[in-house]
């Protein structure tokens, strides 16, 4: 039986990028992929990619999952007080599932309180802003492209989807 990956996107302005290069090394690496989006349905990303059929986050049963990750594009933003999707942060690293965010979707995490004490990464605006909001919410910002601690990777932005990808497929492999 294939092992299966969760992507979650905004329902509006995903990072196009980061979903399609994060979702094509998954899927190359024979992770079958599912797209959750808040109310399900369509979703449209930030420079026109649309993805139909998602599931909606309220039906997501986490542990049907072998990872999880967040993509991020400035829709993502809408899920730091999204109950759902701080629900699924939650009960990912509960249940020790991969979990992945990416671009400024690490800040859910952080709003999760699942980066405590842990390392990370995240897309900044240049002015410290993504970075203090990880700091306060306990995680040691590693400032690289990629951060693994743990079963939690996280990514700065779309030059990175391909590793993100990979380093979530490798640990669905351990």
């Amino acid at each position: 039986m294939s092992k299966k990956a969760l992507l979650i996107l905004a329902q509006q302005n995903y990072q196009d990028r980061e979903y399609e290069r994060t979702r094509a090394e998954m899927e190359r690496g024979g992770l079958a992929v599912t797209v959750a989006a808040g109310e399900g349905g369509s979703s449209t990303g930030r420079f026109g990619g649309s993805v139909q059929g998602a599931l909606p986050l309220k039906q997501v049963n986490v542990t049907d999952f072998d990872c999880i990750a967040f993509i991020g594009g400035p829709g993502a933003e809408a899920y730091v007080r999204h109950p759902e999707a701080l629900r699924i942060a939650h009960e990912a690293v509960a249940a020790d599932i991969p979990l992945g965010a990416i671009c400024i979707a690490p800040l859910i995490l952080a709003k999760a309180r699942v980066l405590e004490g842990r390392k990370a990464t995240v897309w900044d605006d240049g002015q410290g802003t993504q970075e203090a909001i990880l700091t306060q919410a306990g995680a040691e910002v590693t400032g690289d492209s990629v951060t693994r601690d743990g079963c939690i990777v996280t990514a700065n932005g779309a030059e990175a989807s391909e590793e993100f990808g990979r380093t979530l497929l490798e640990l669905t492999r351990s």
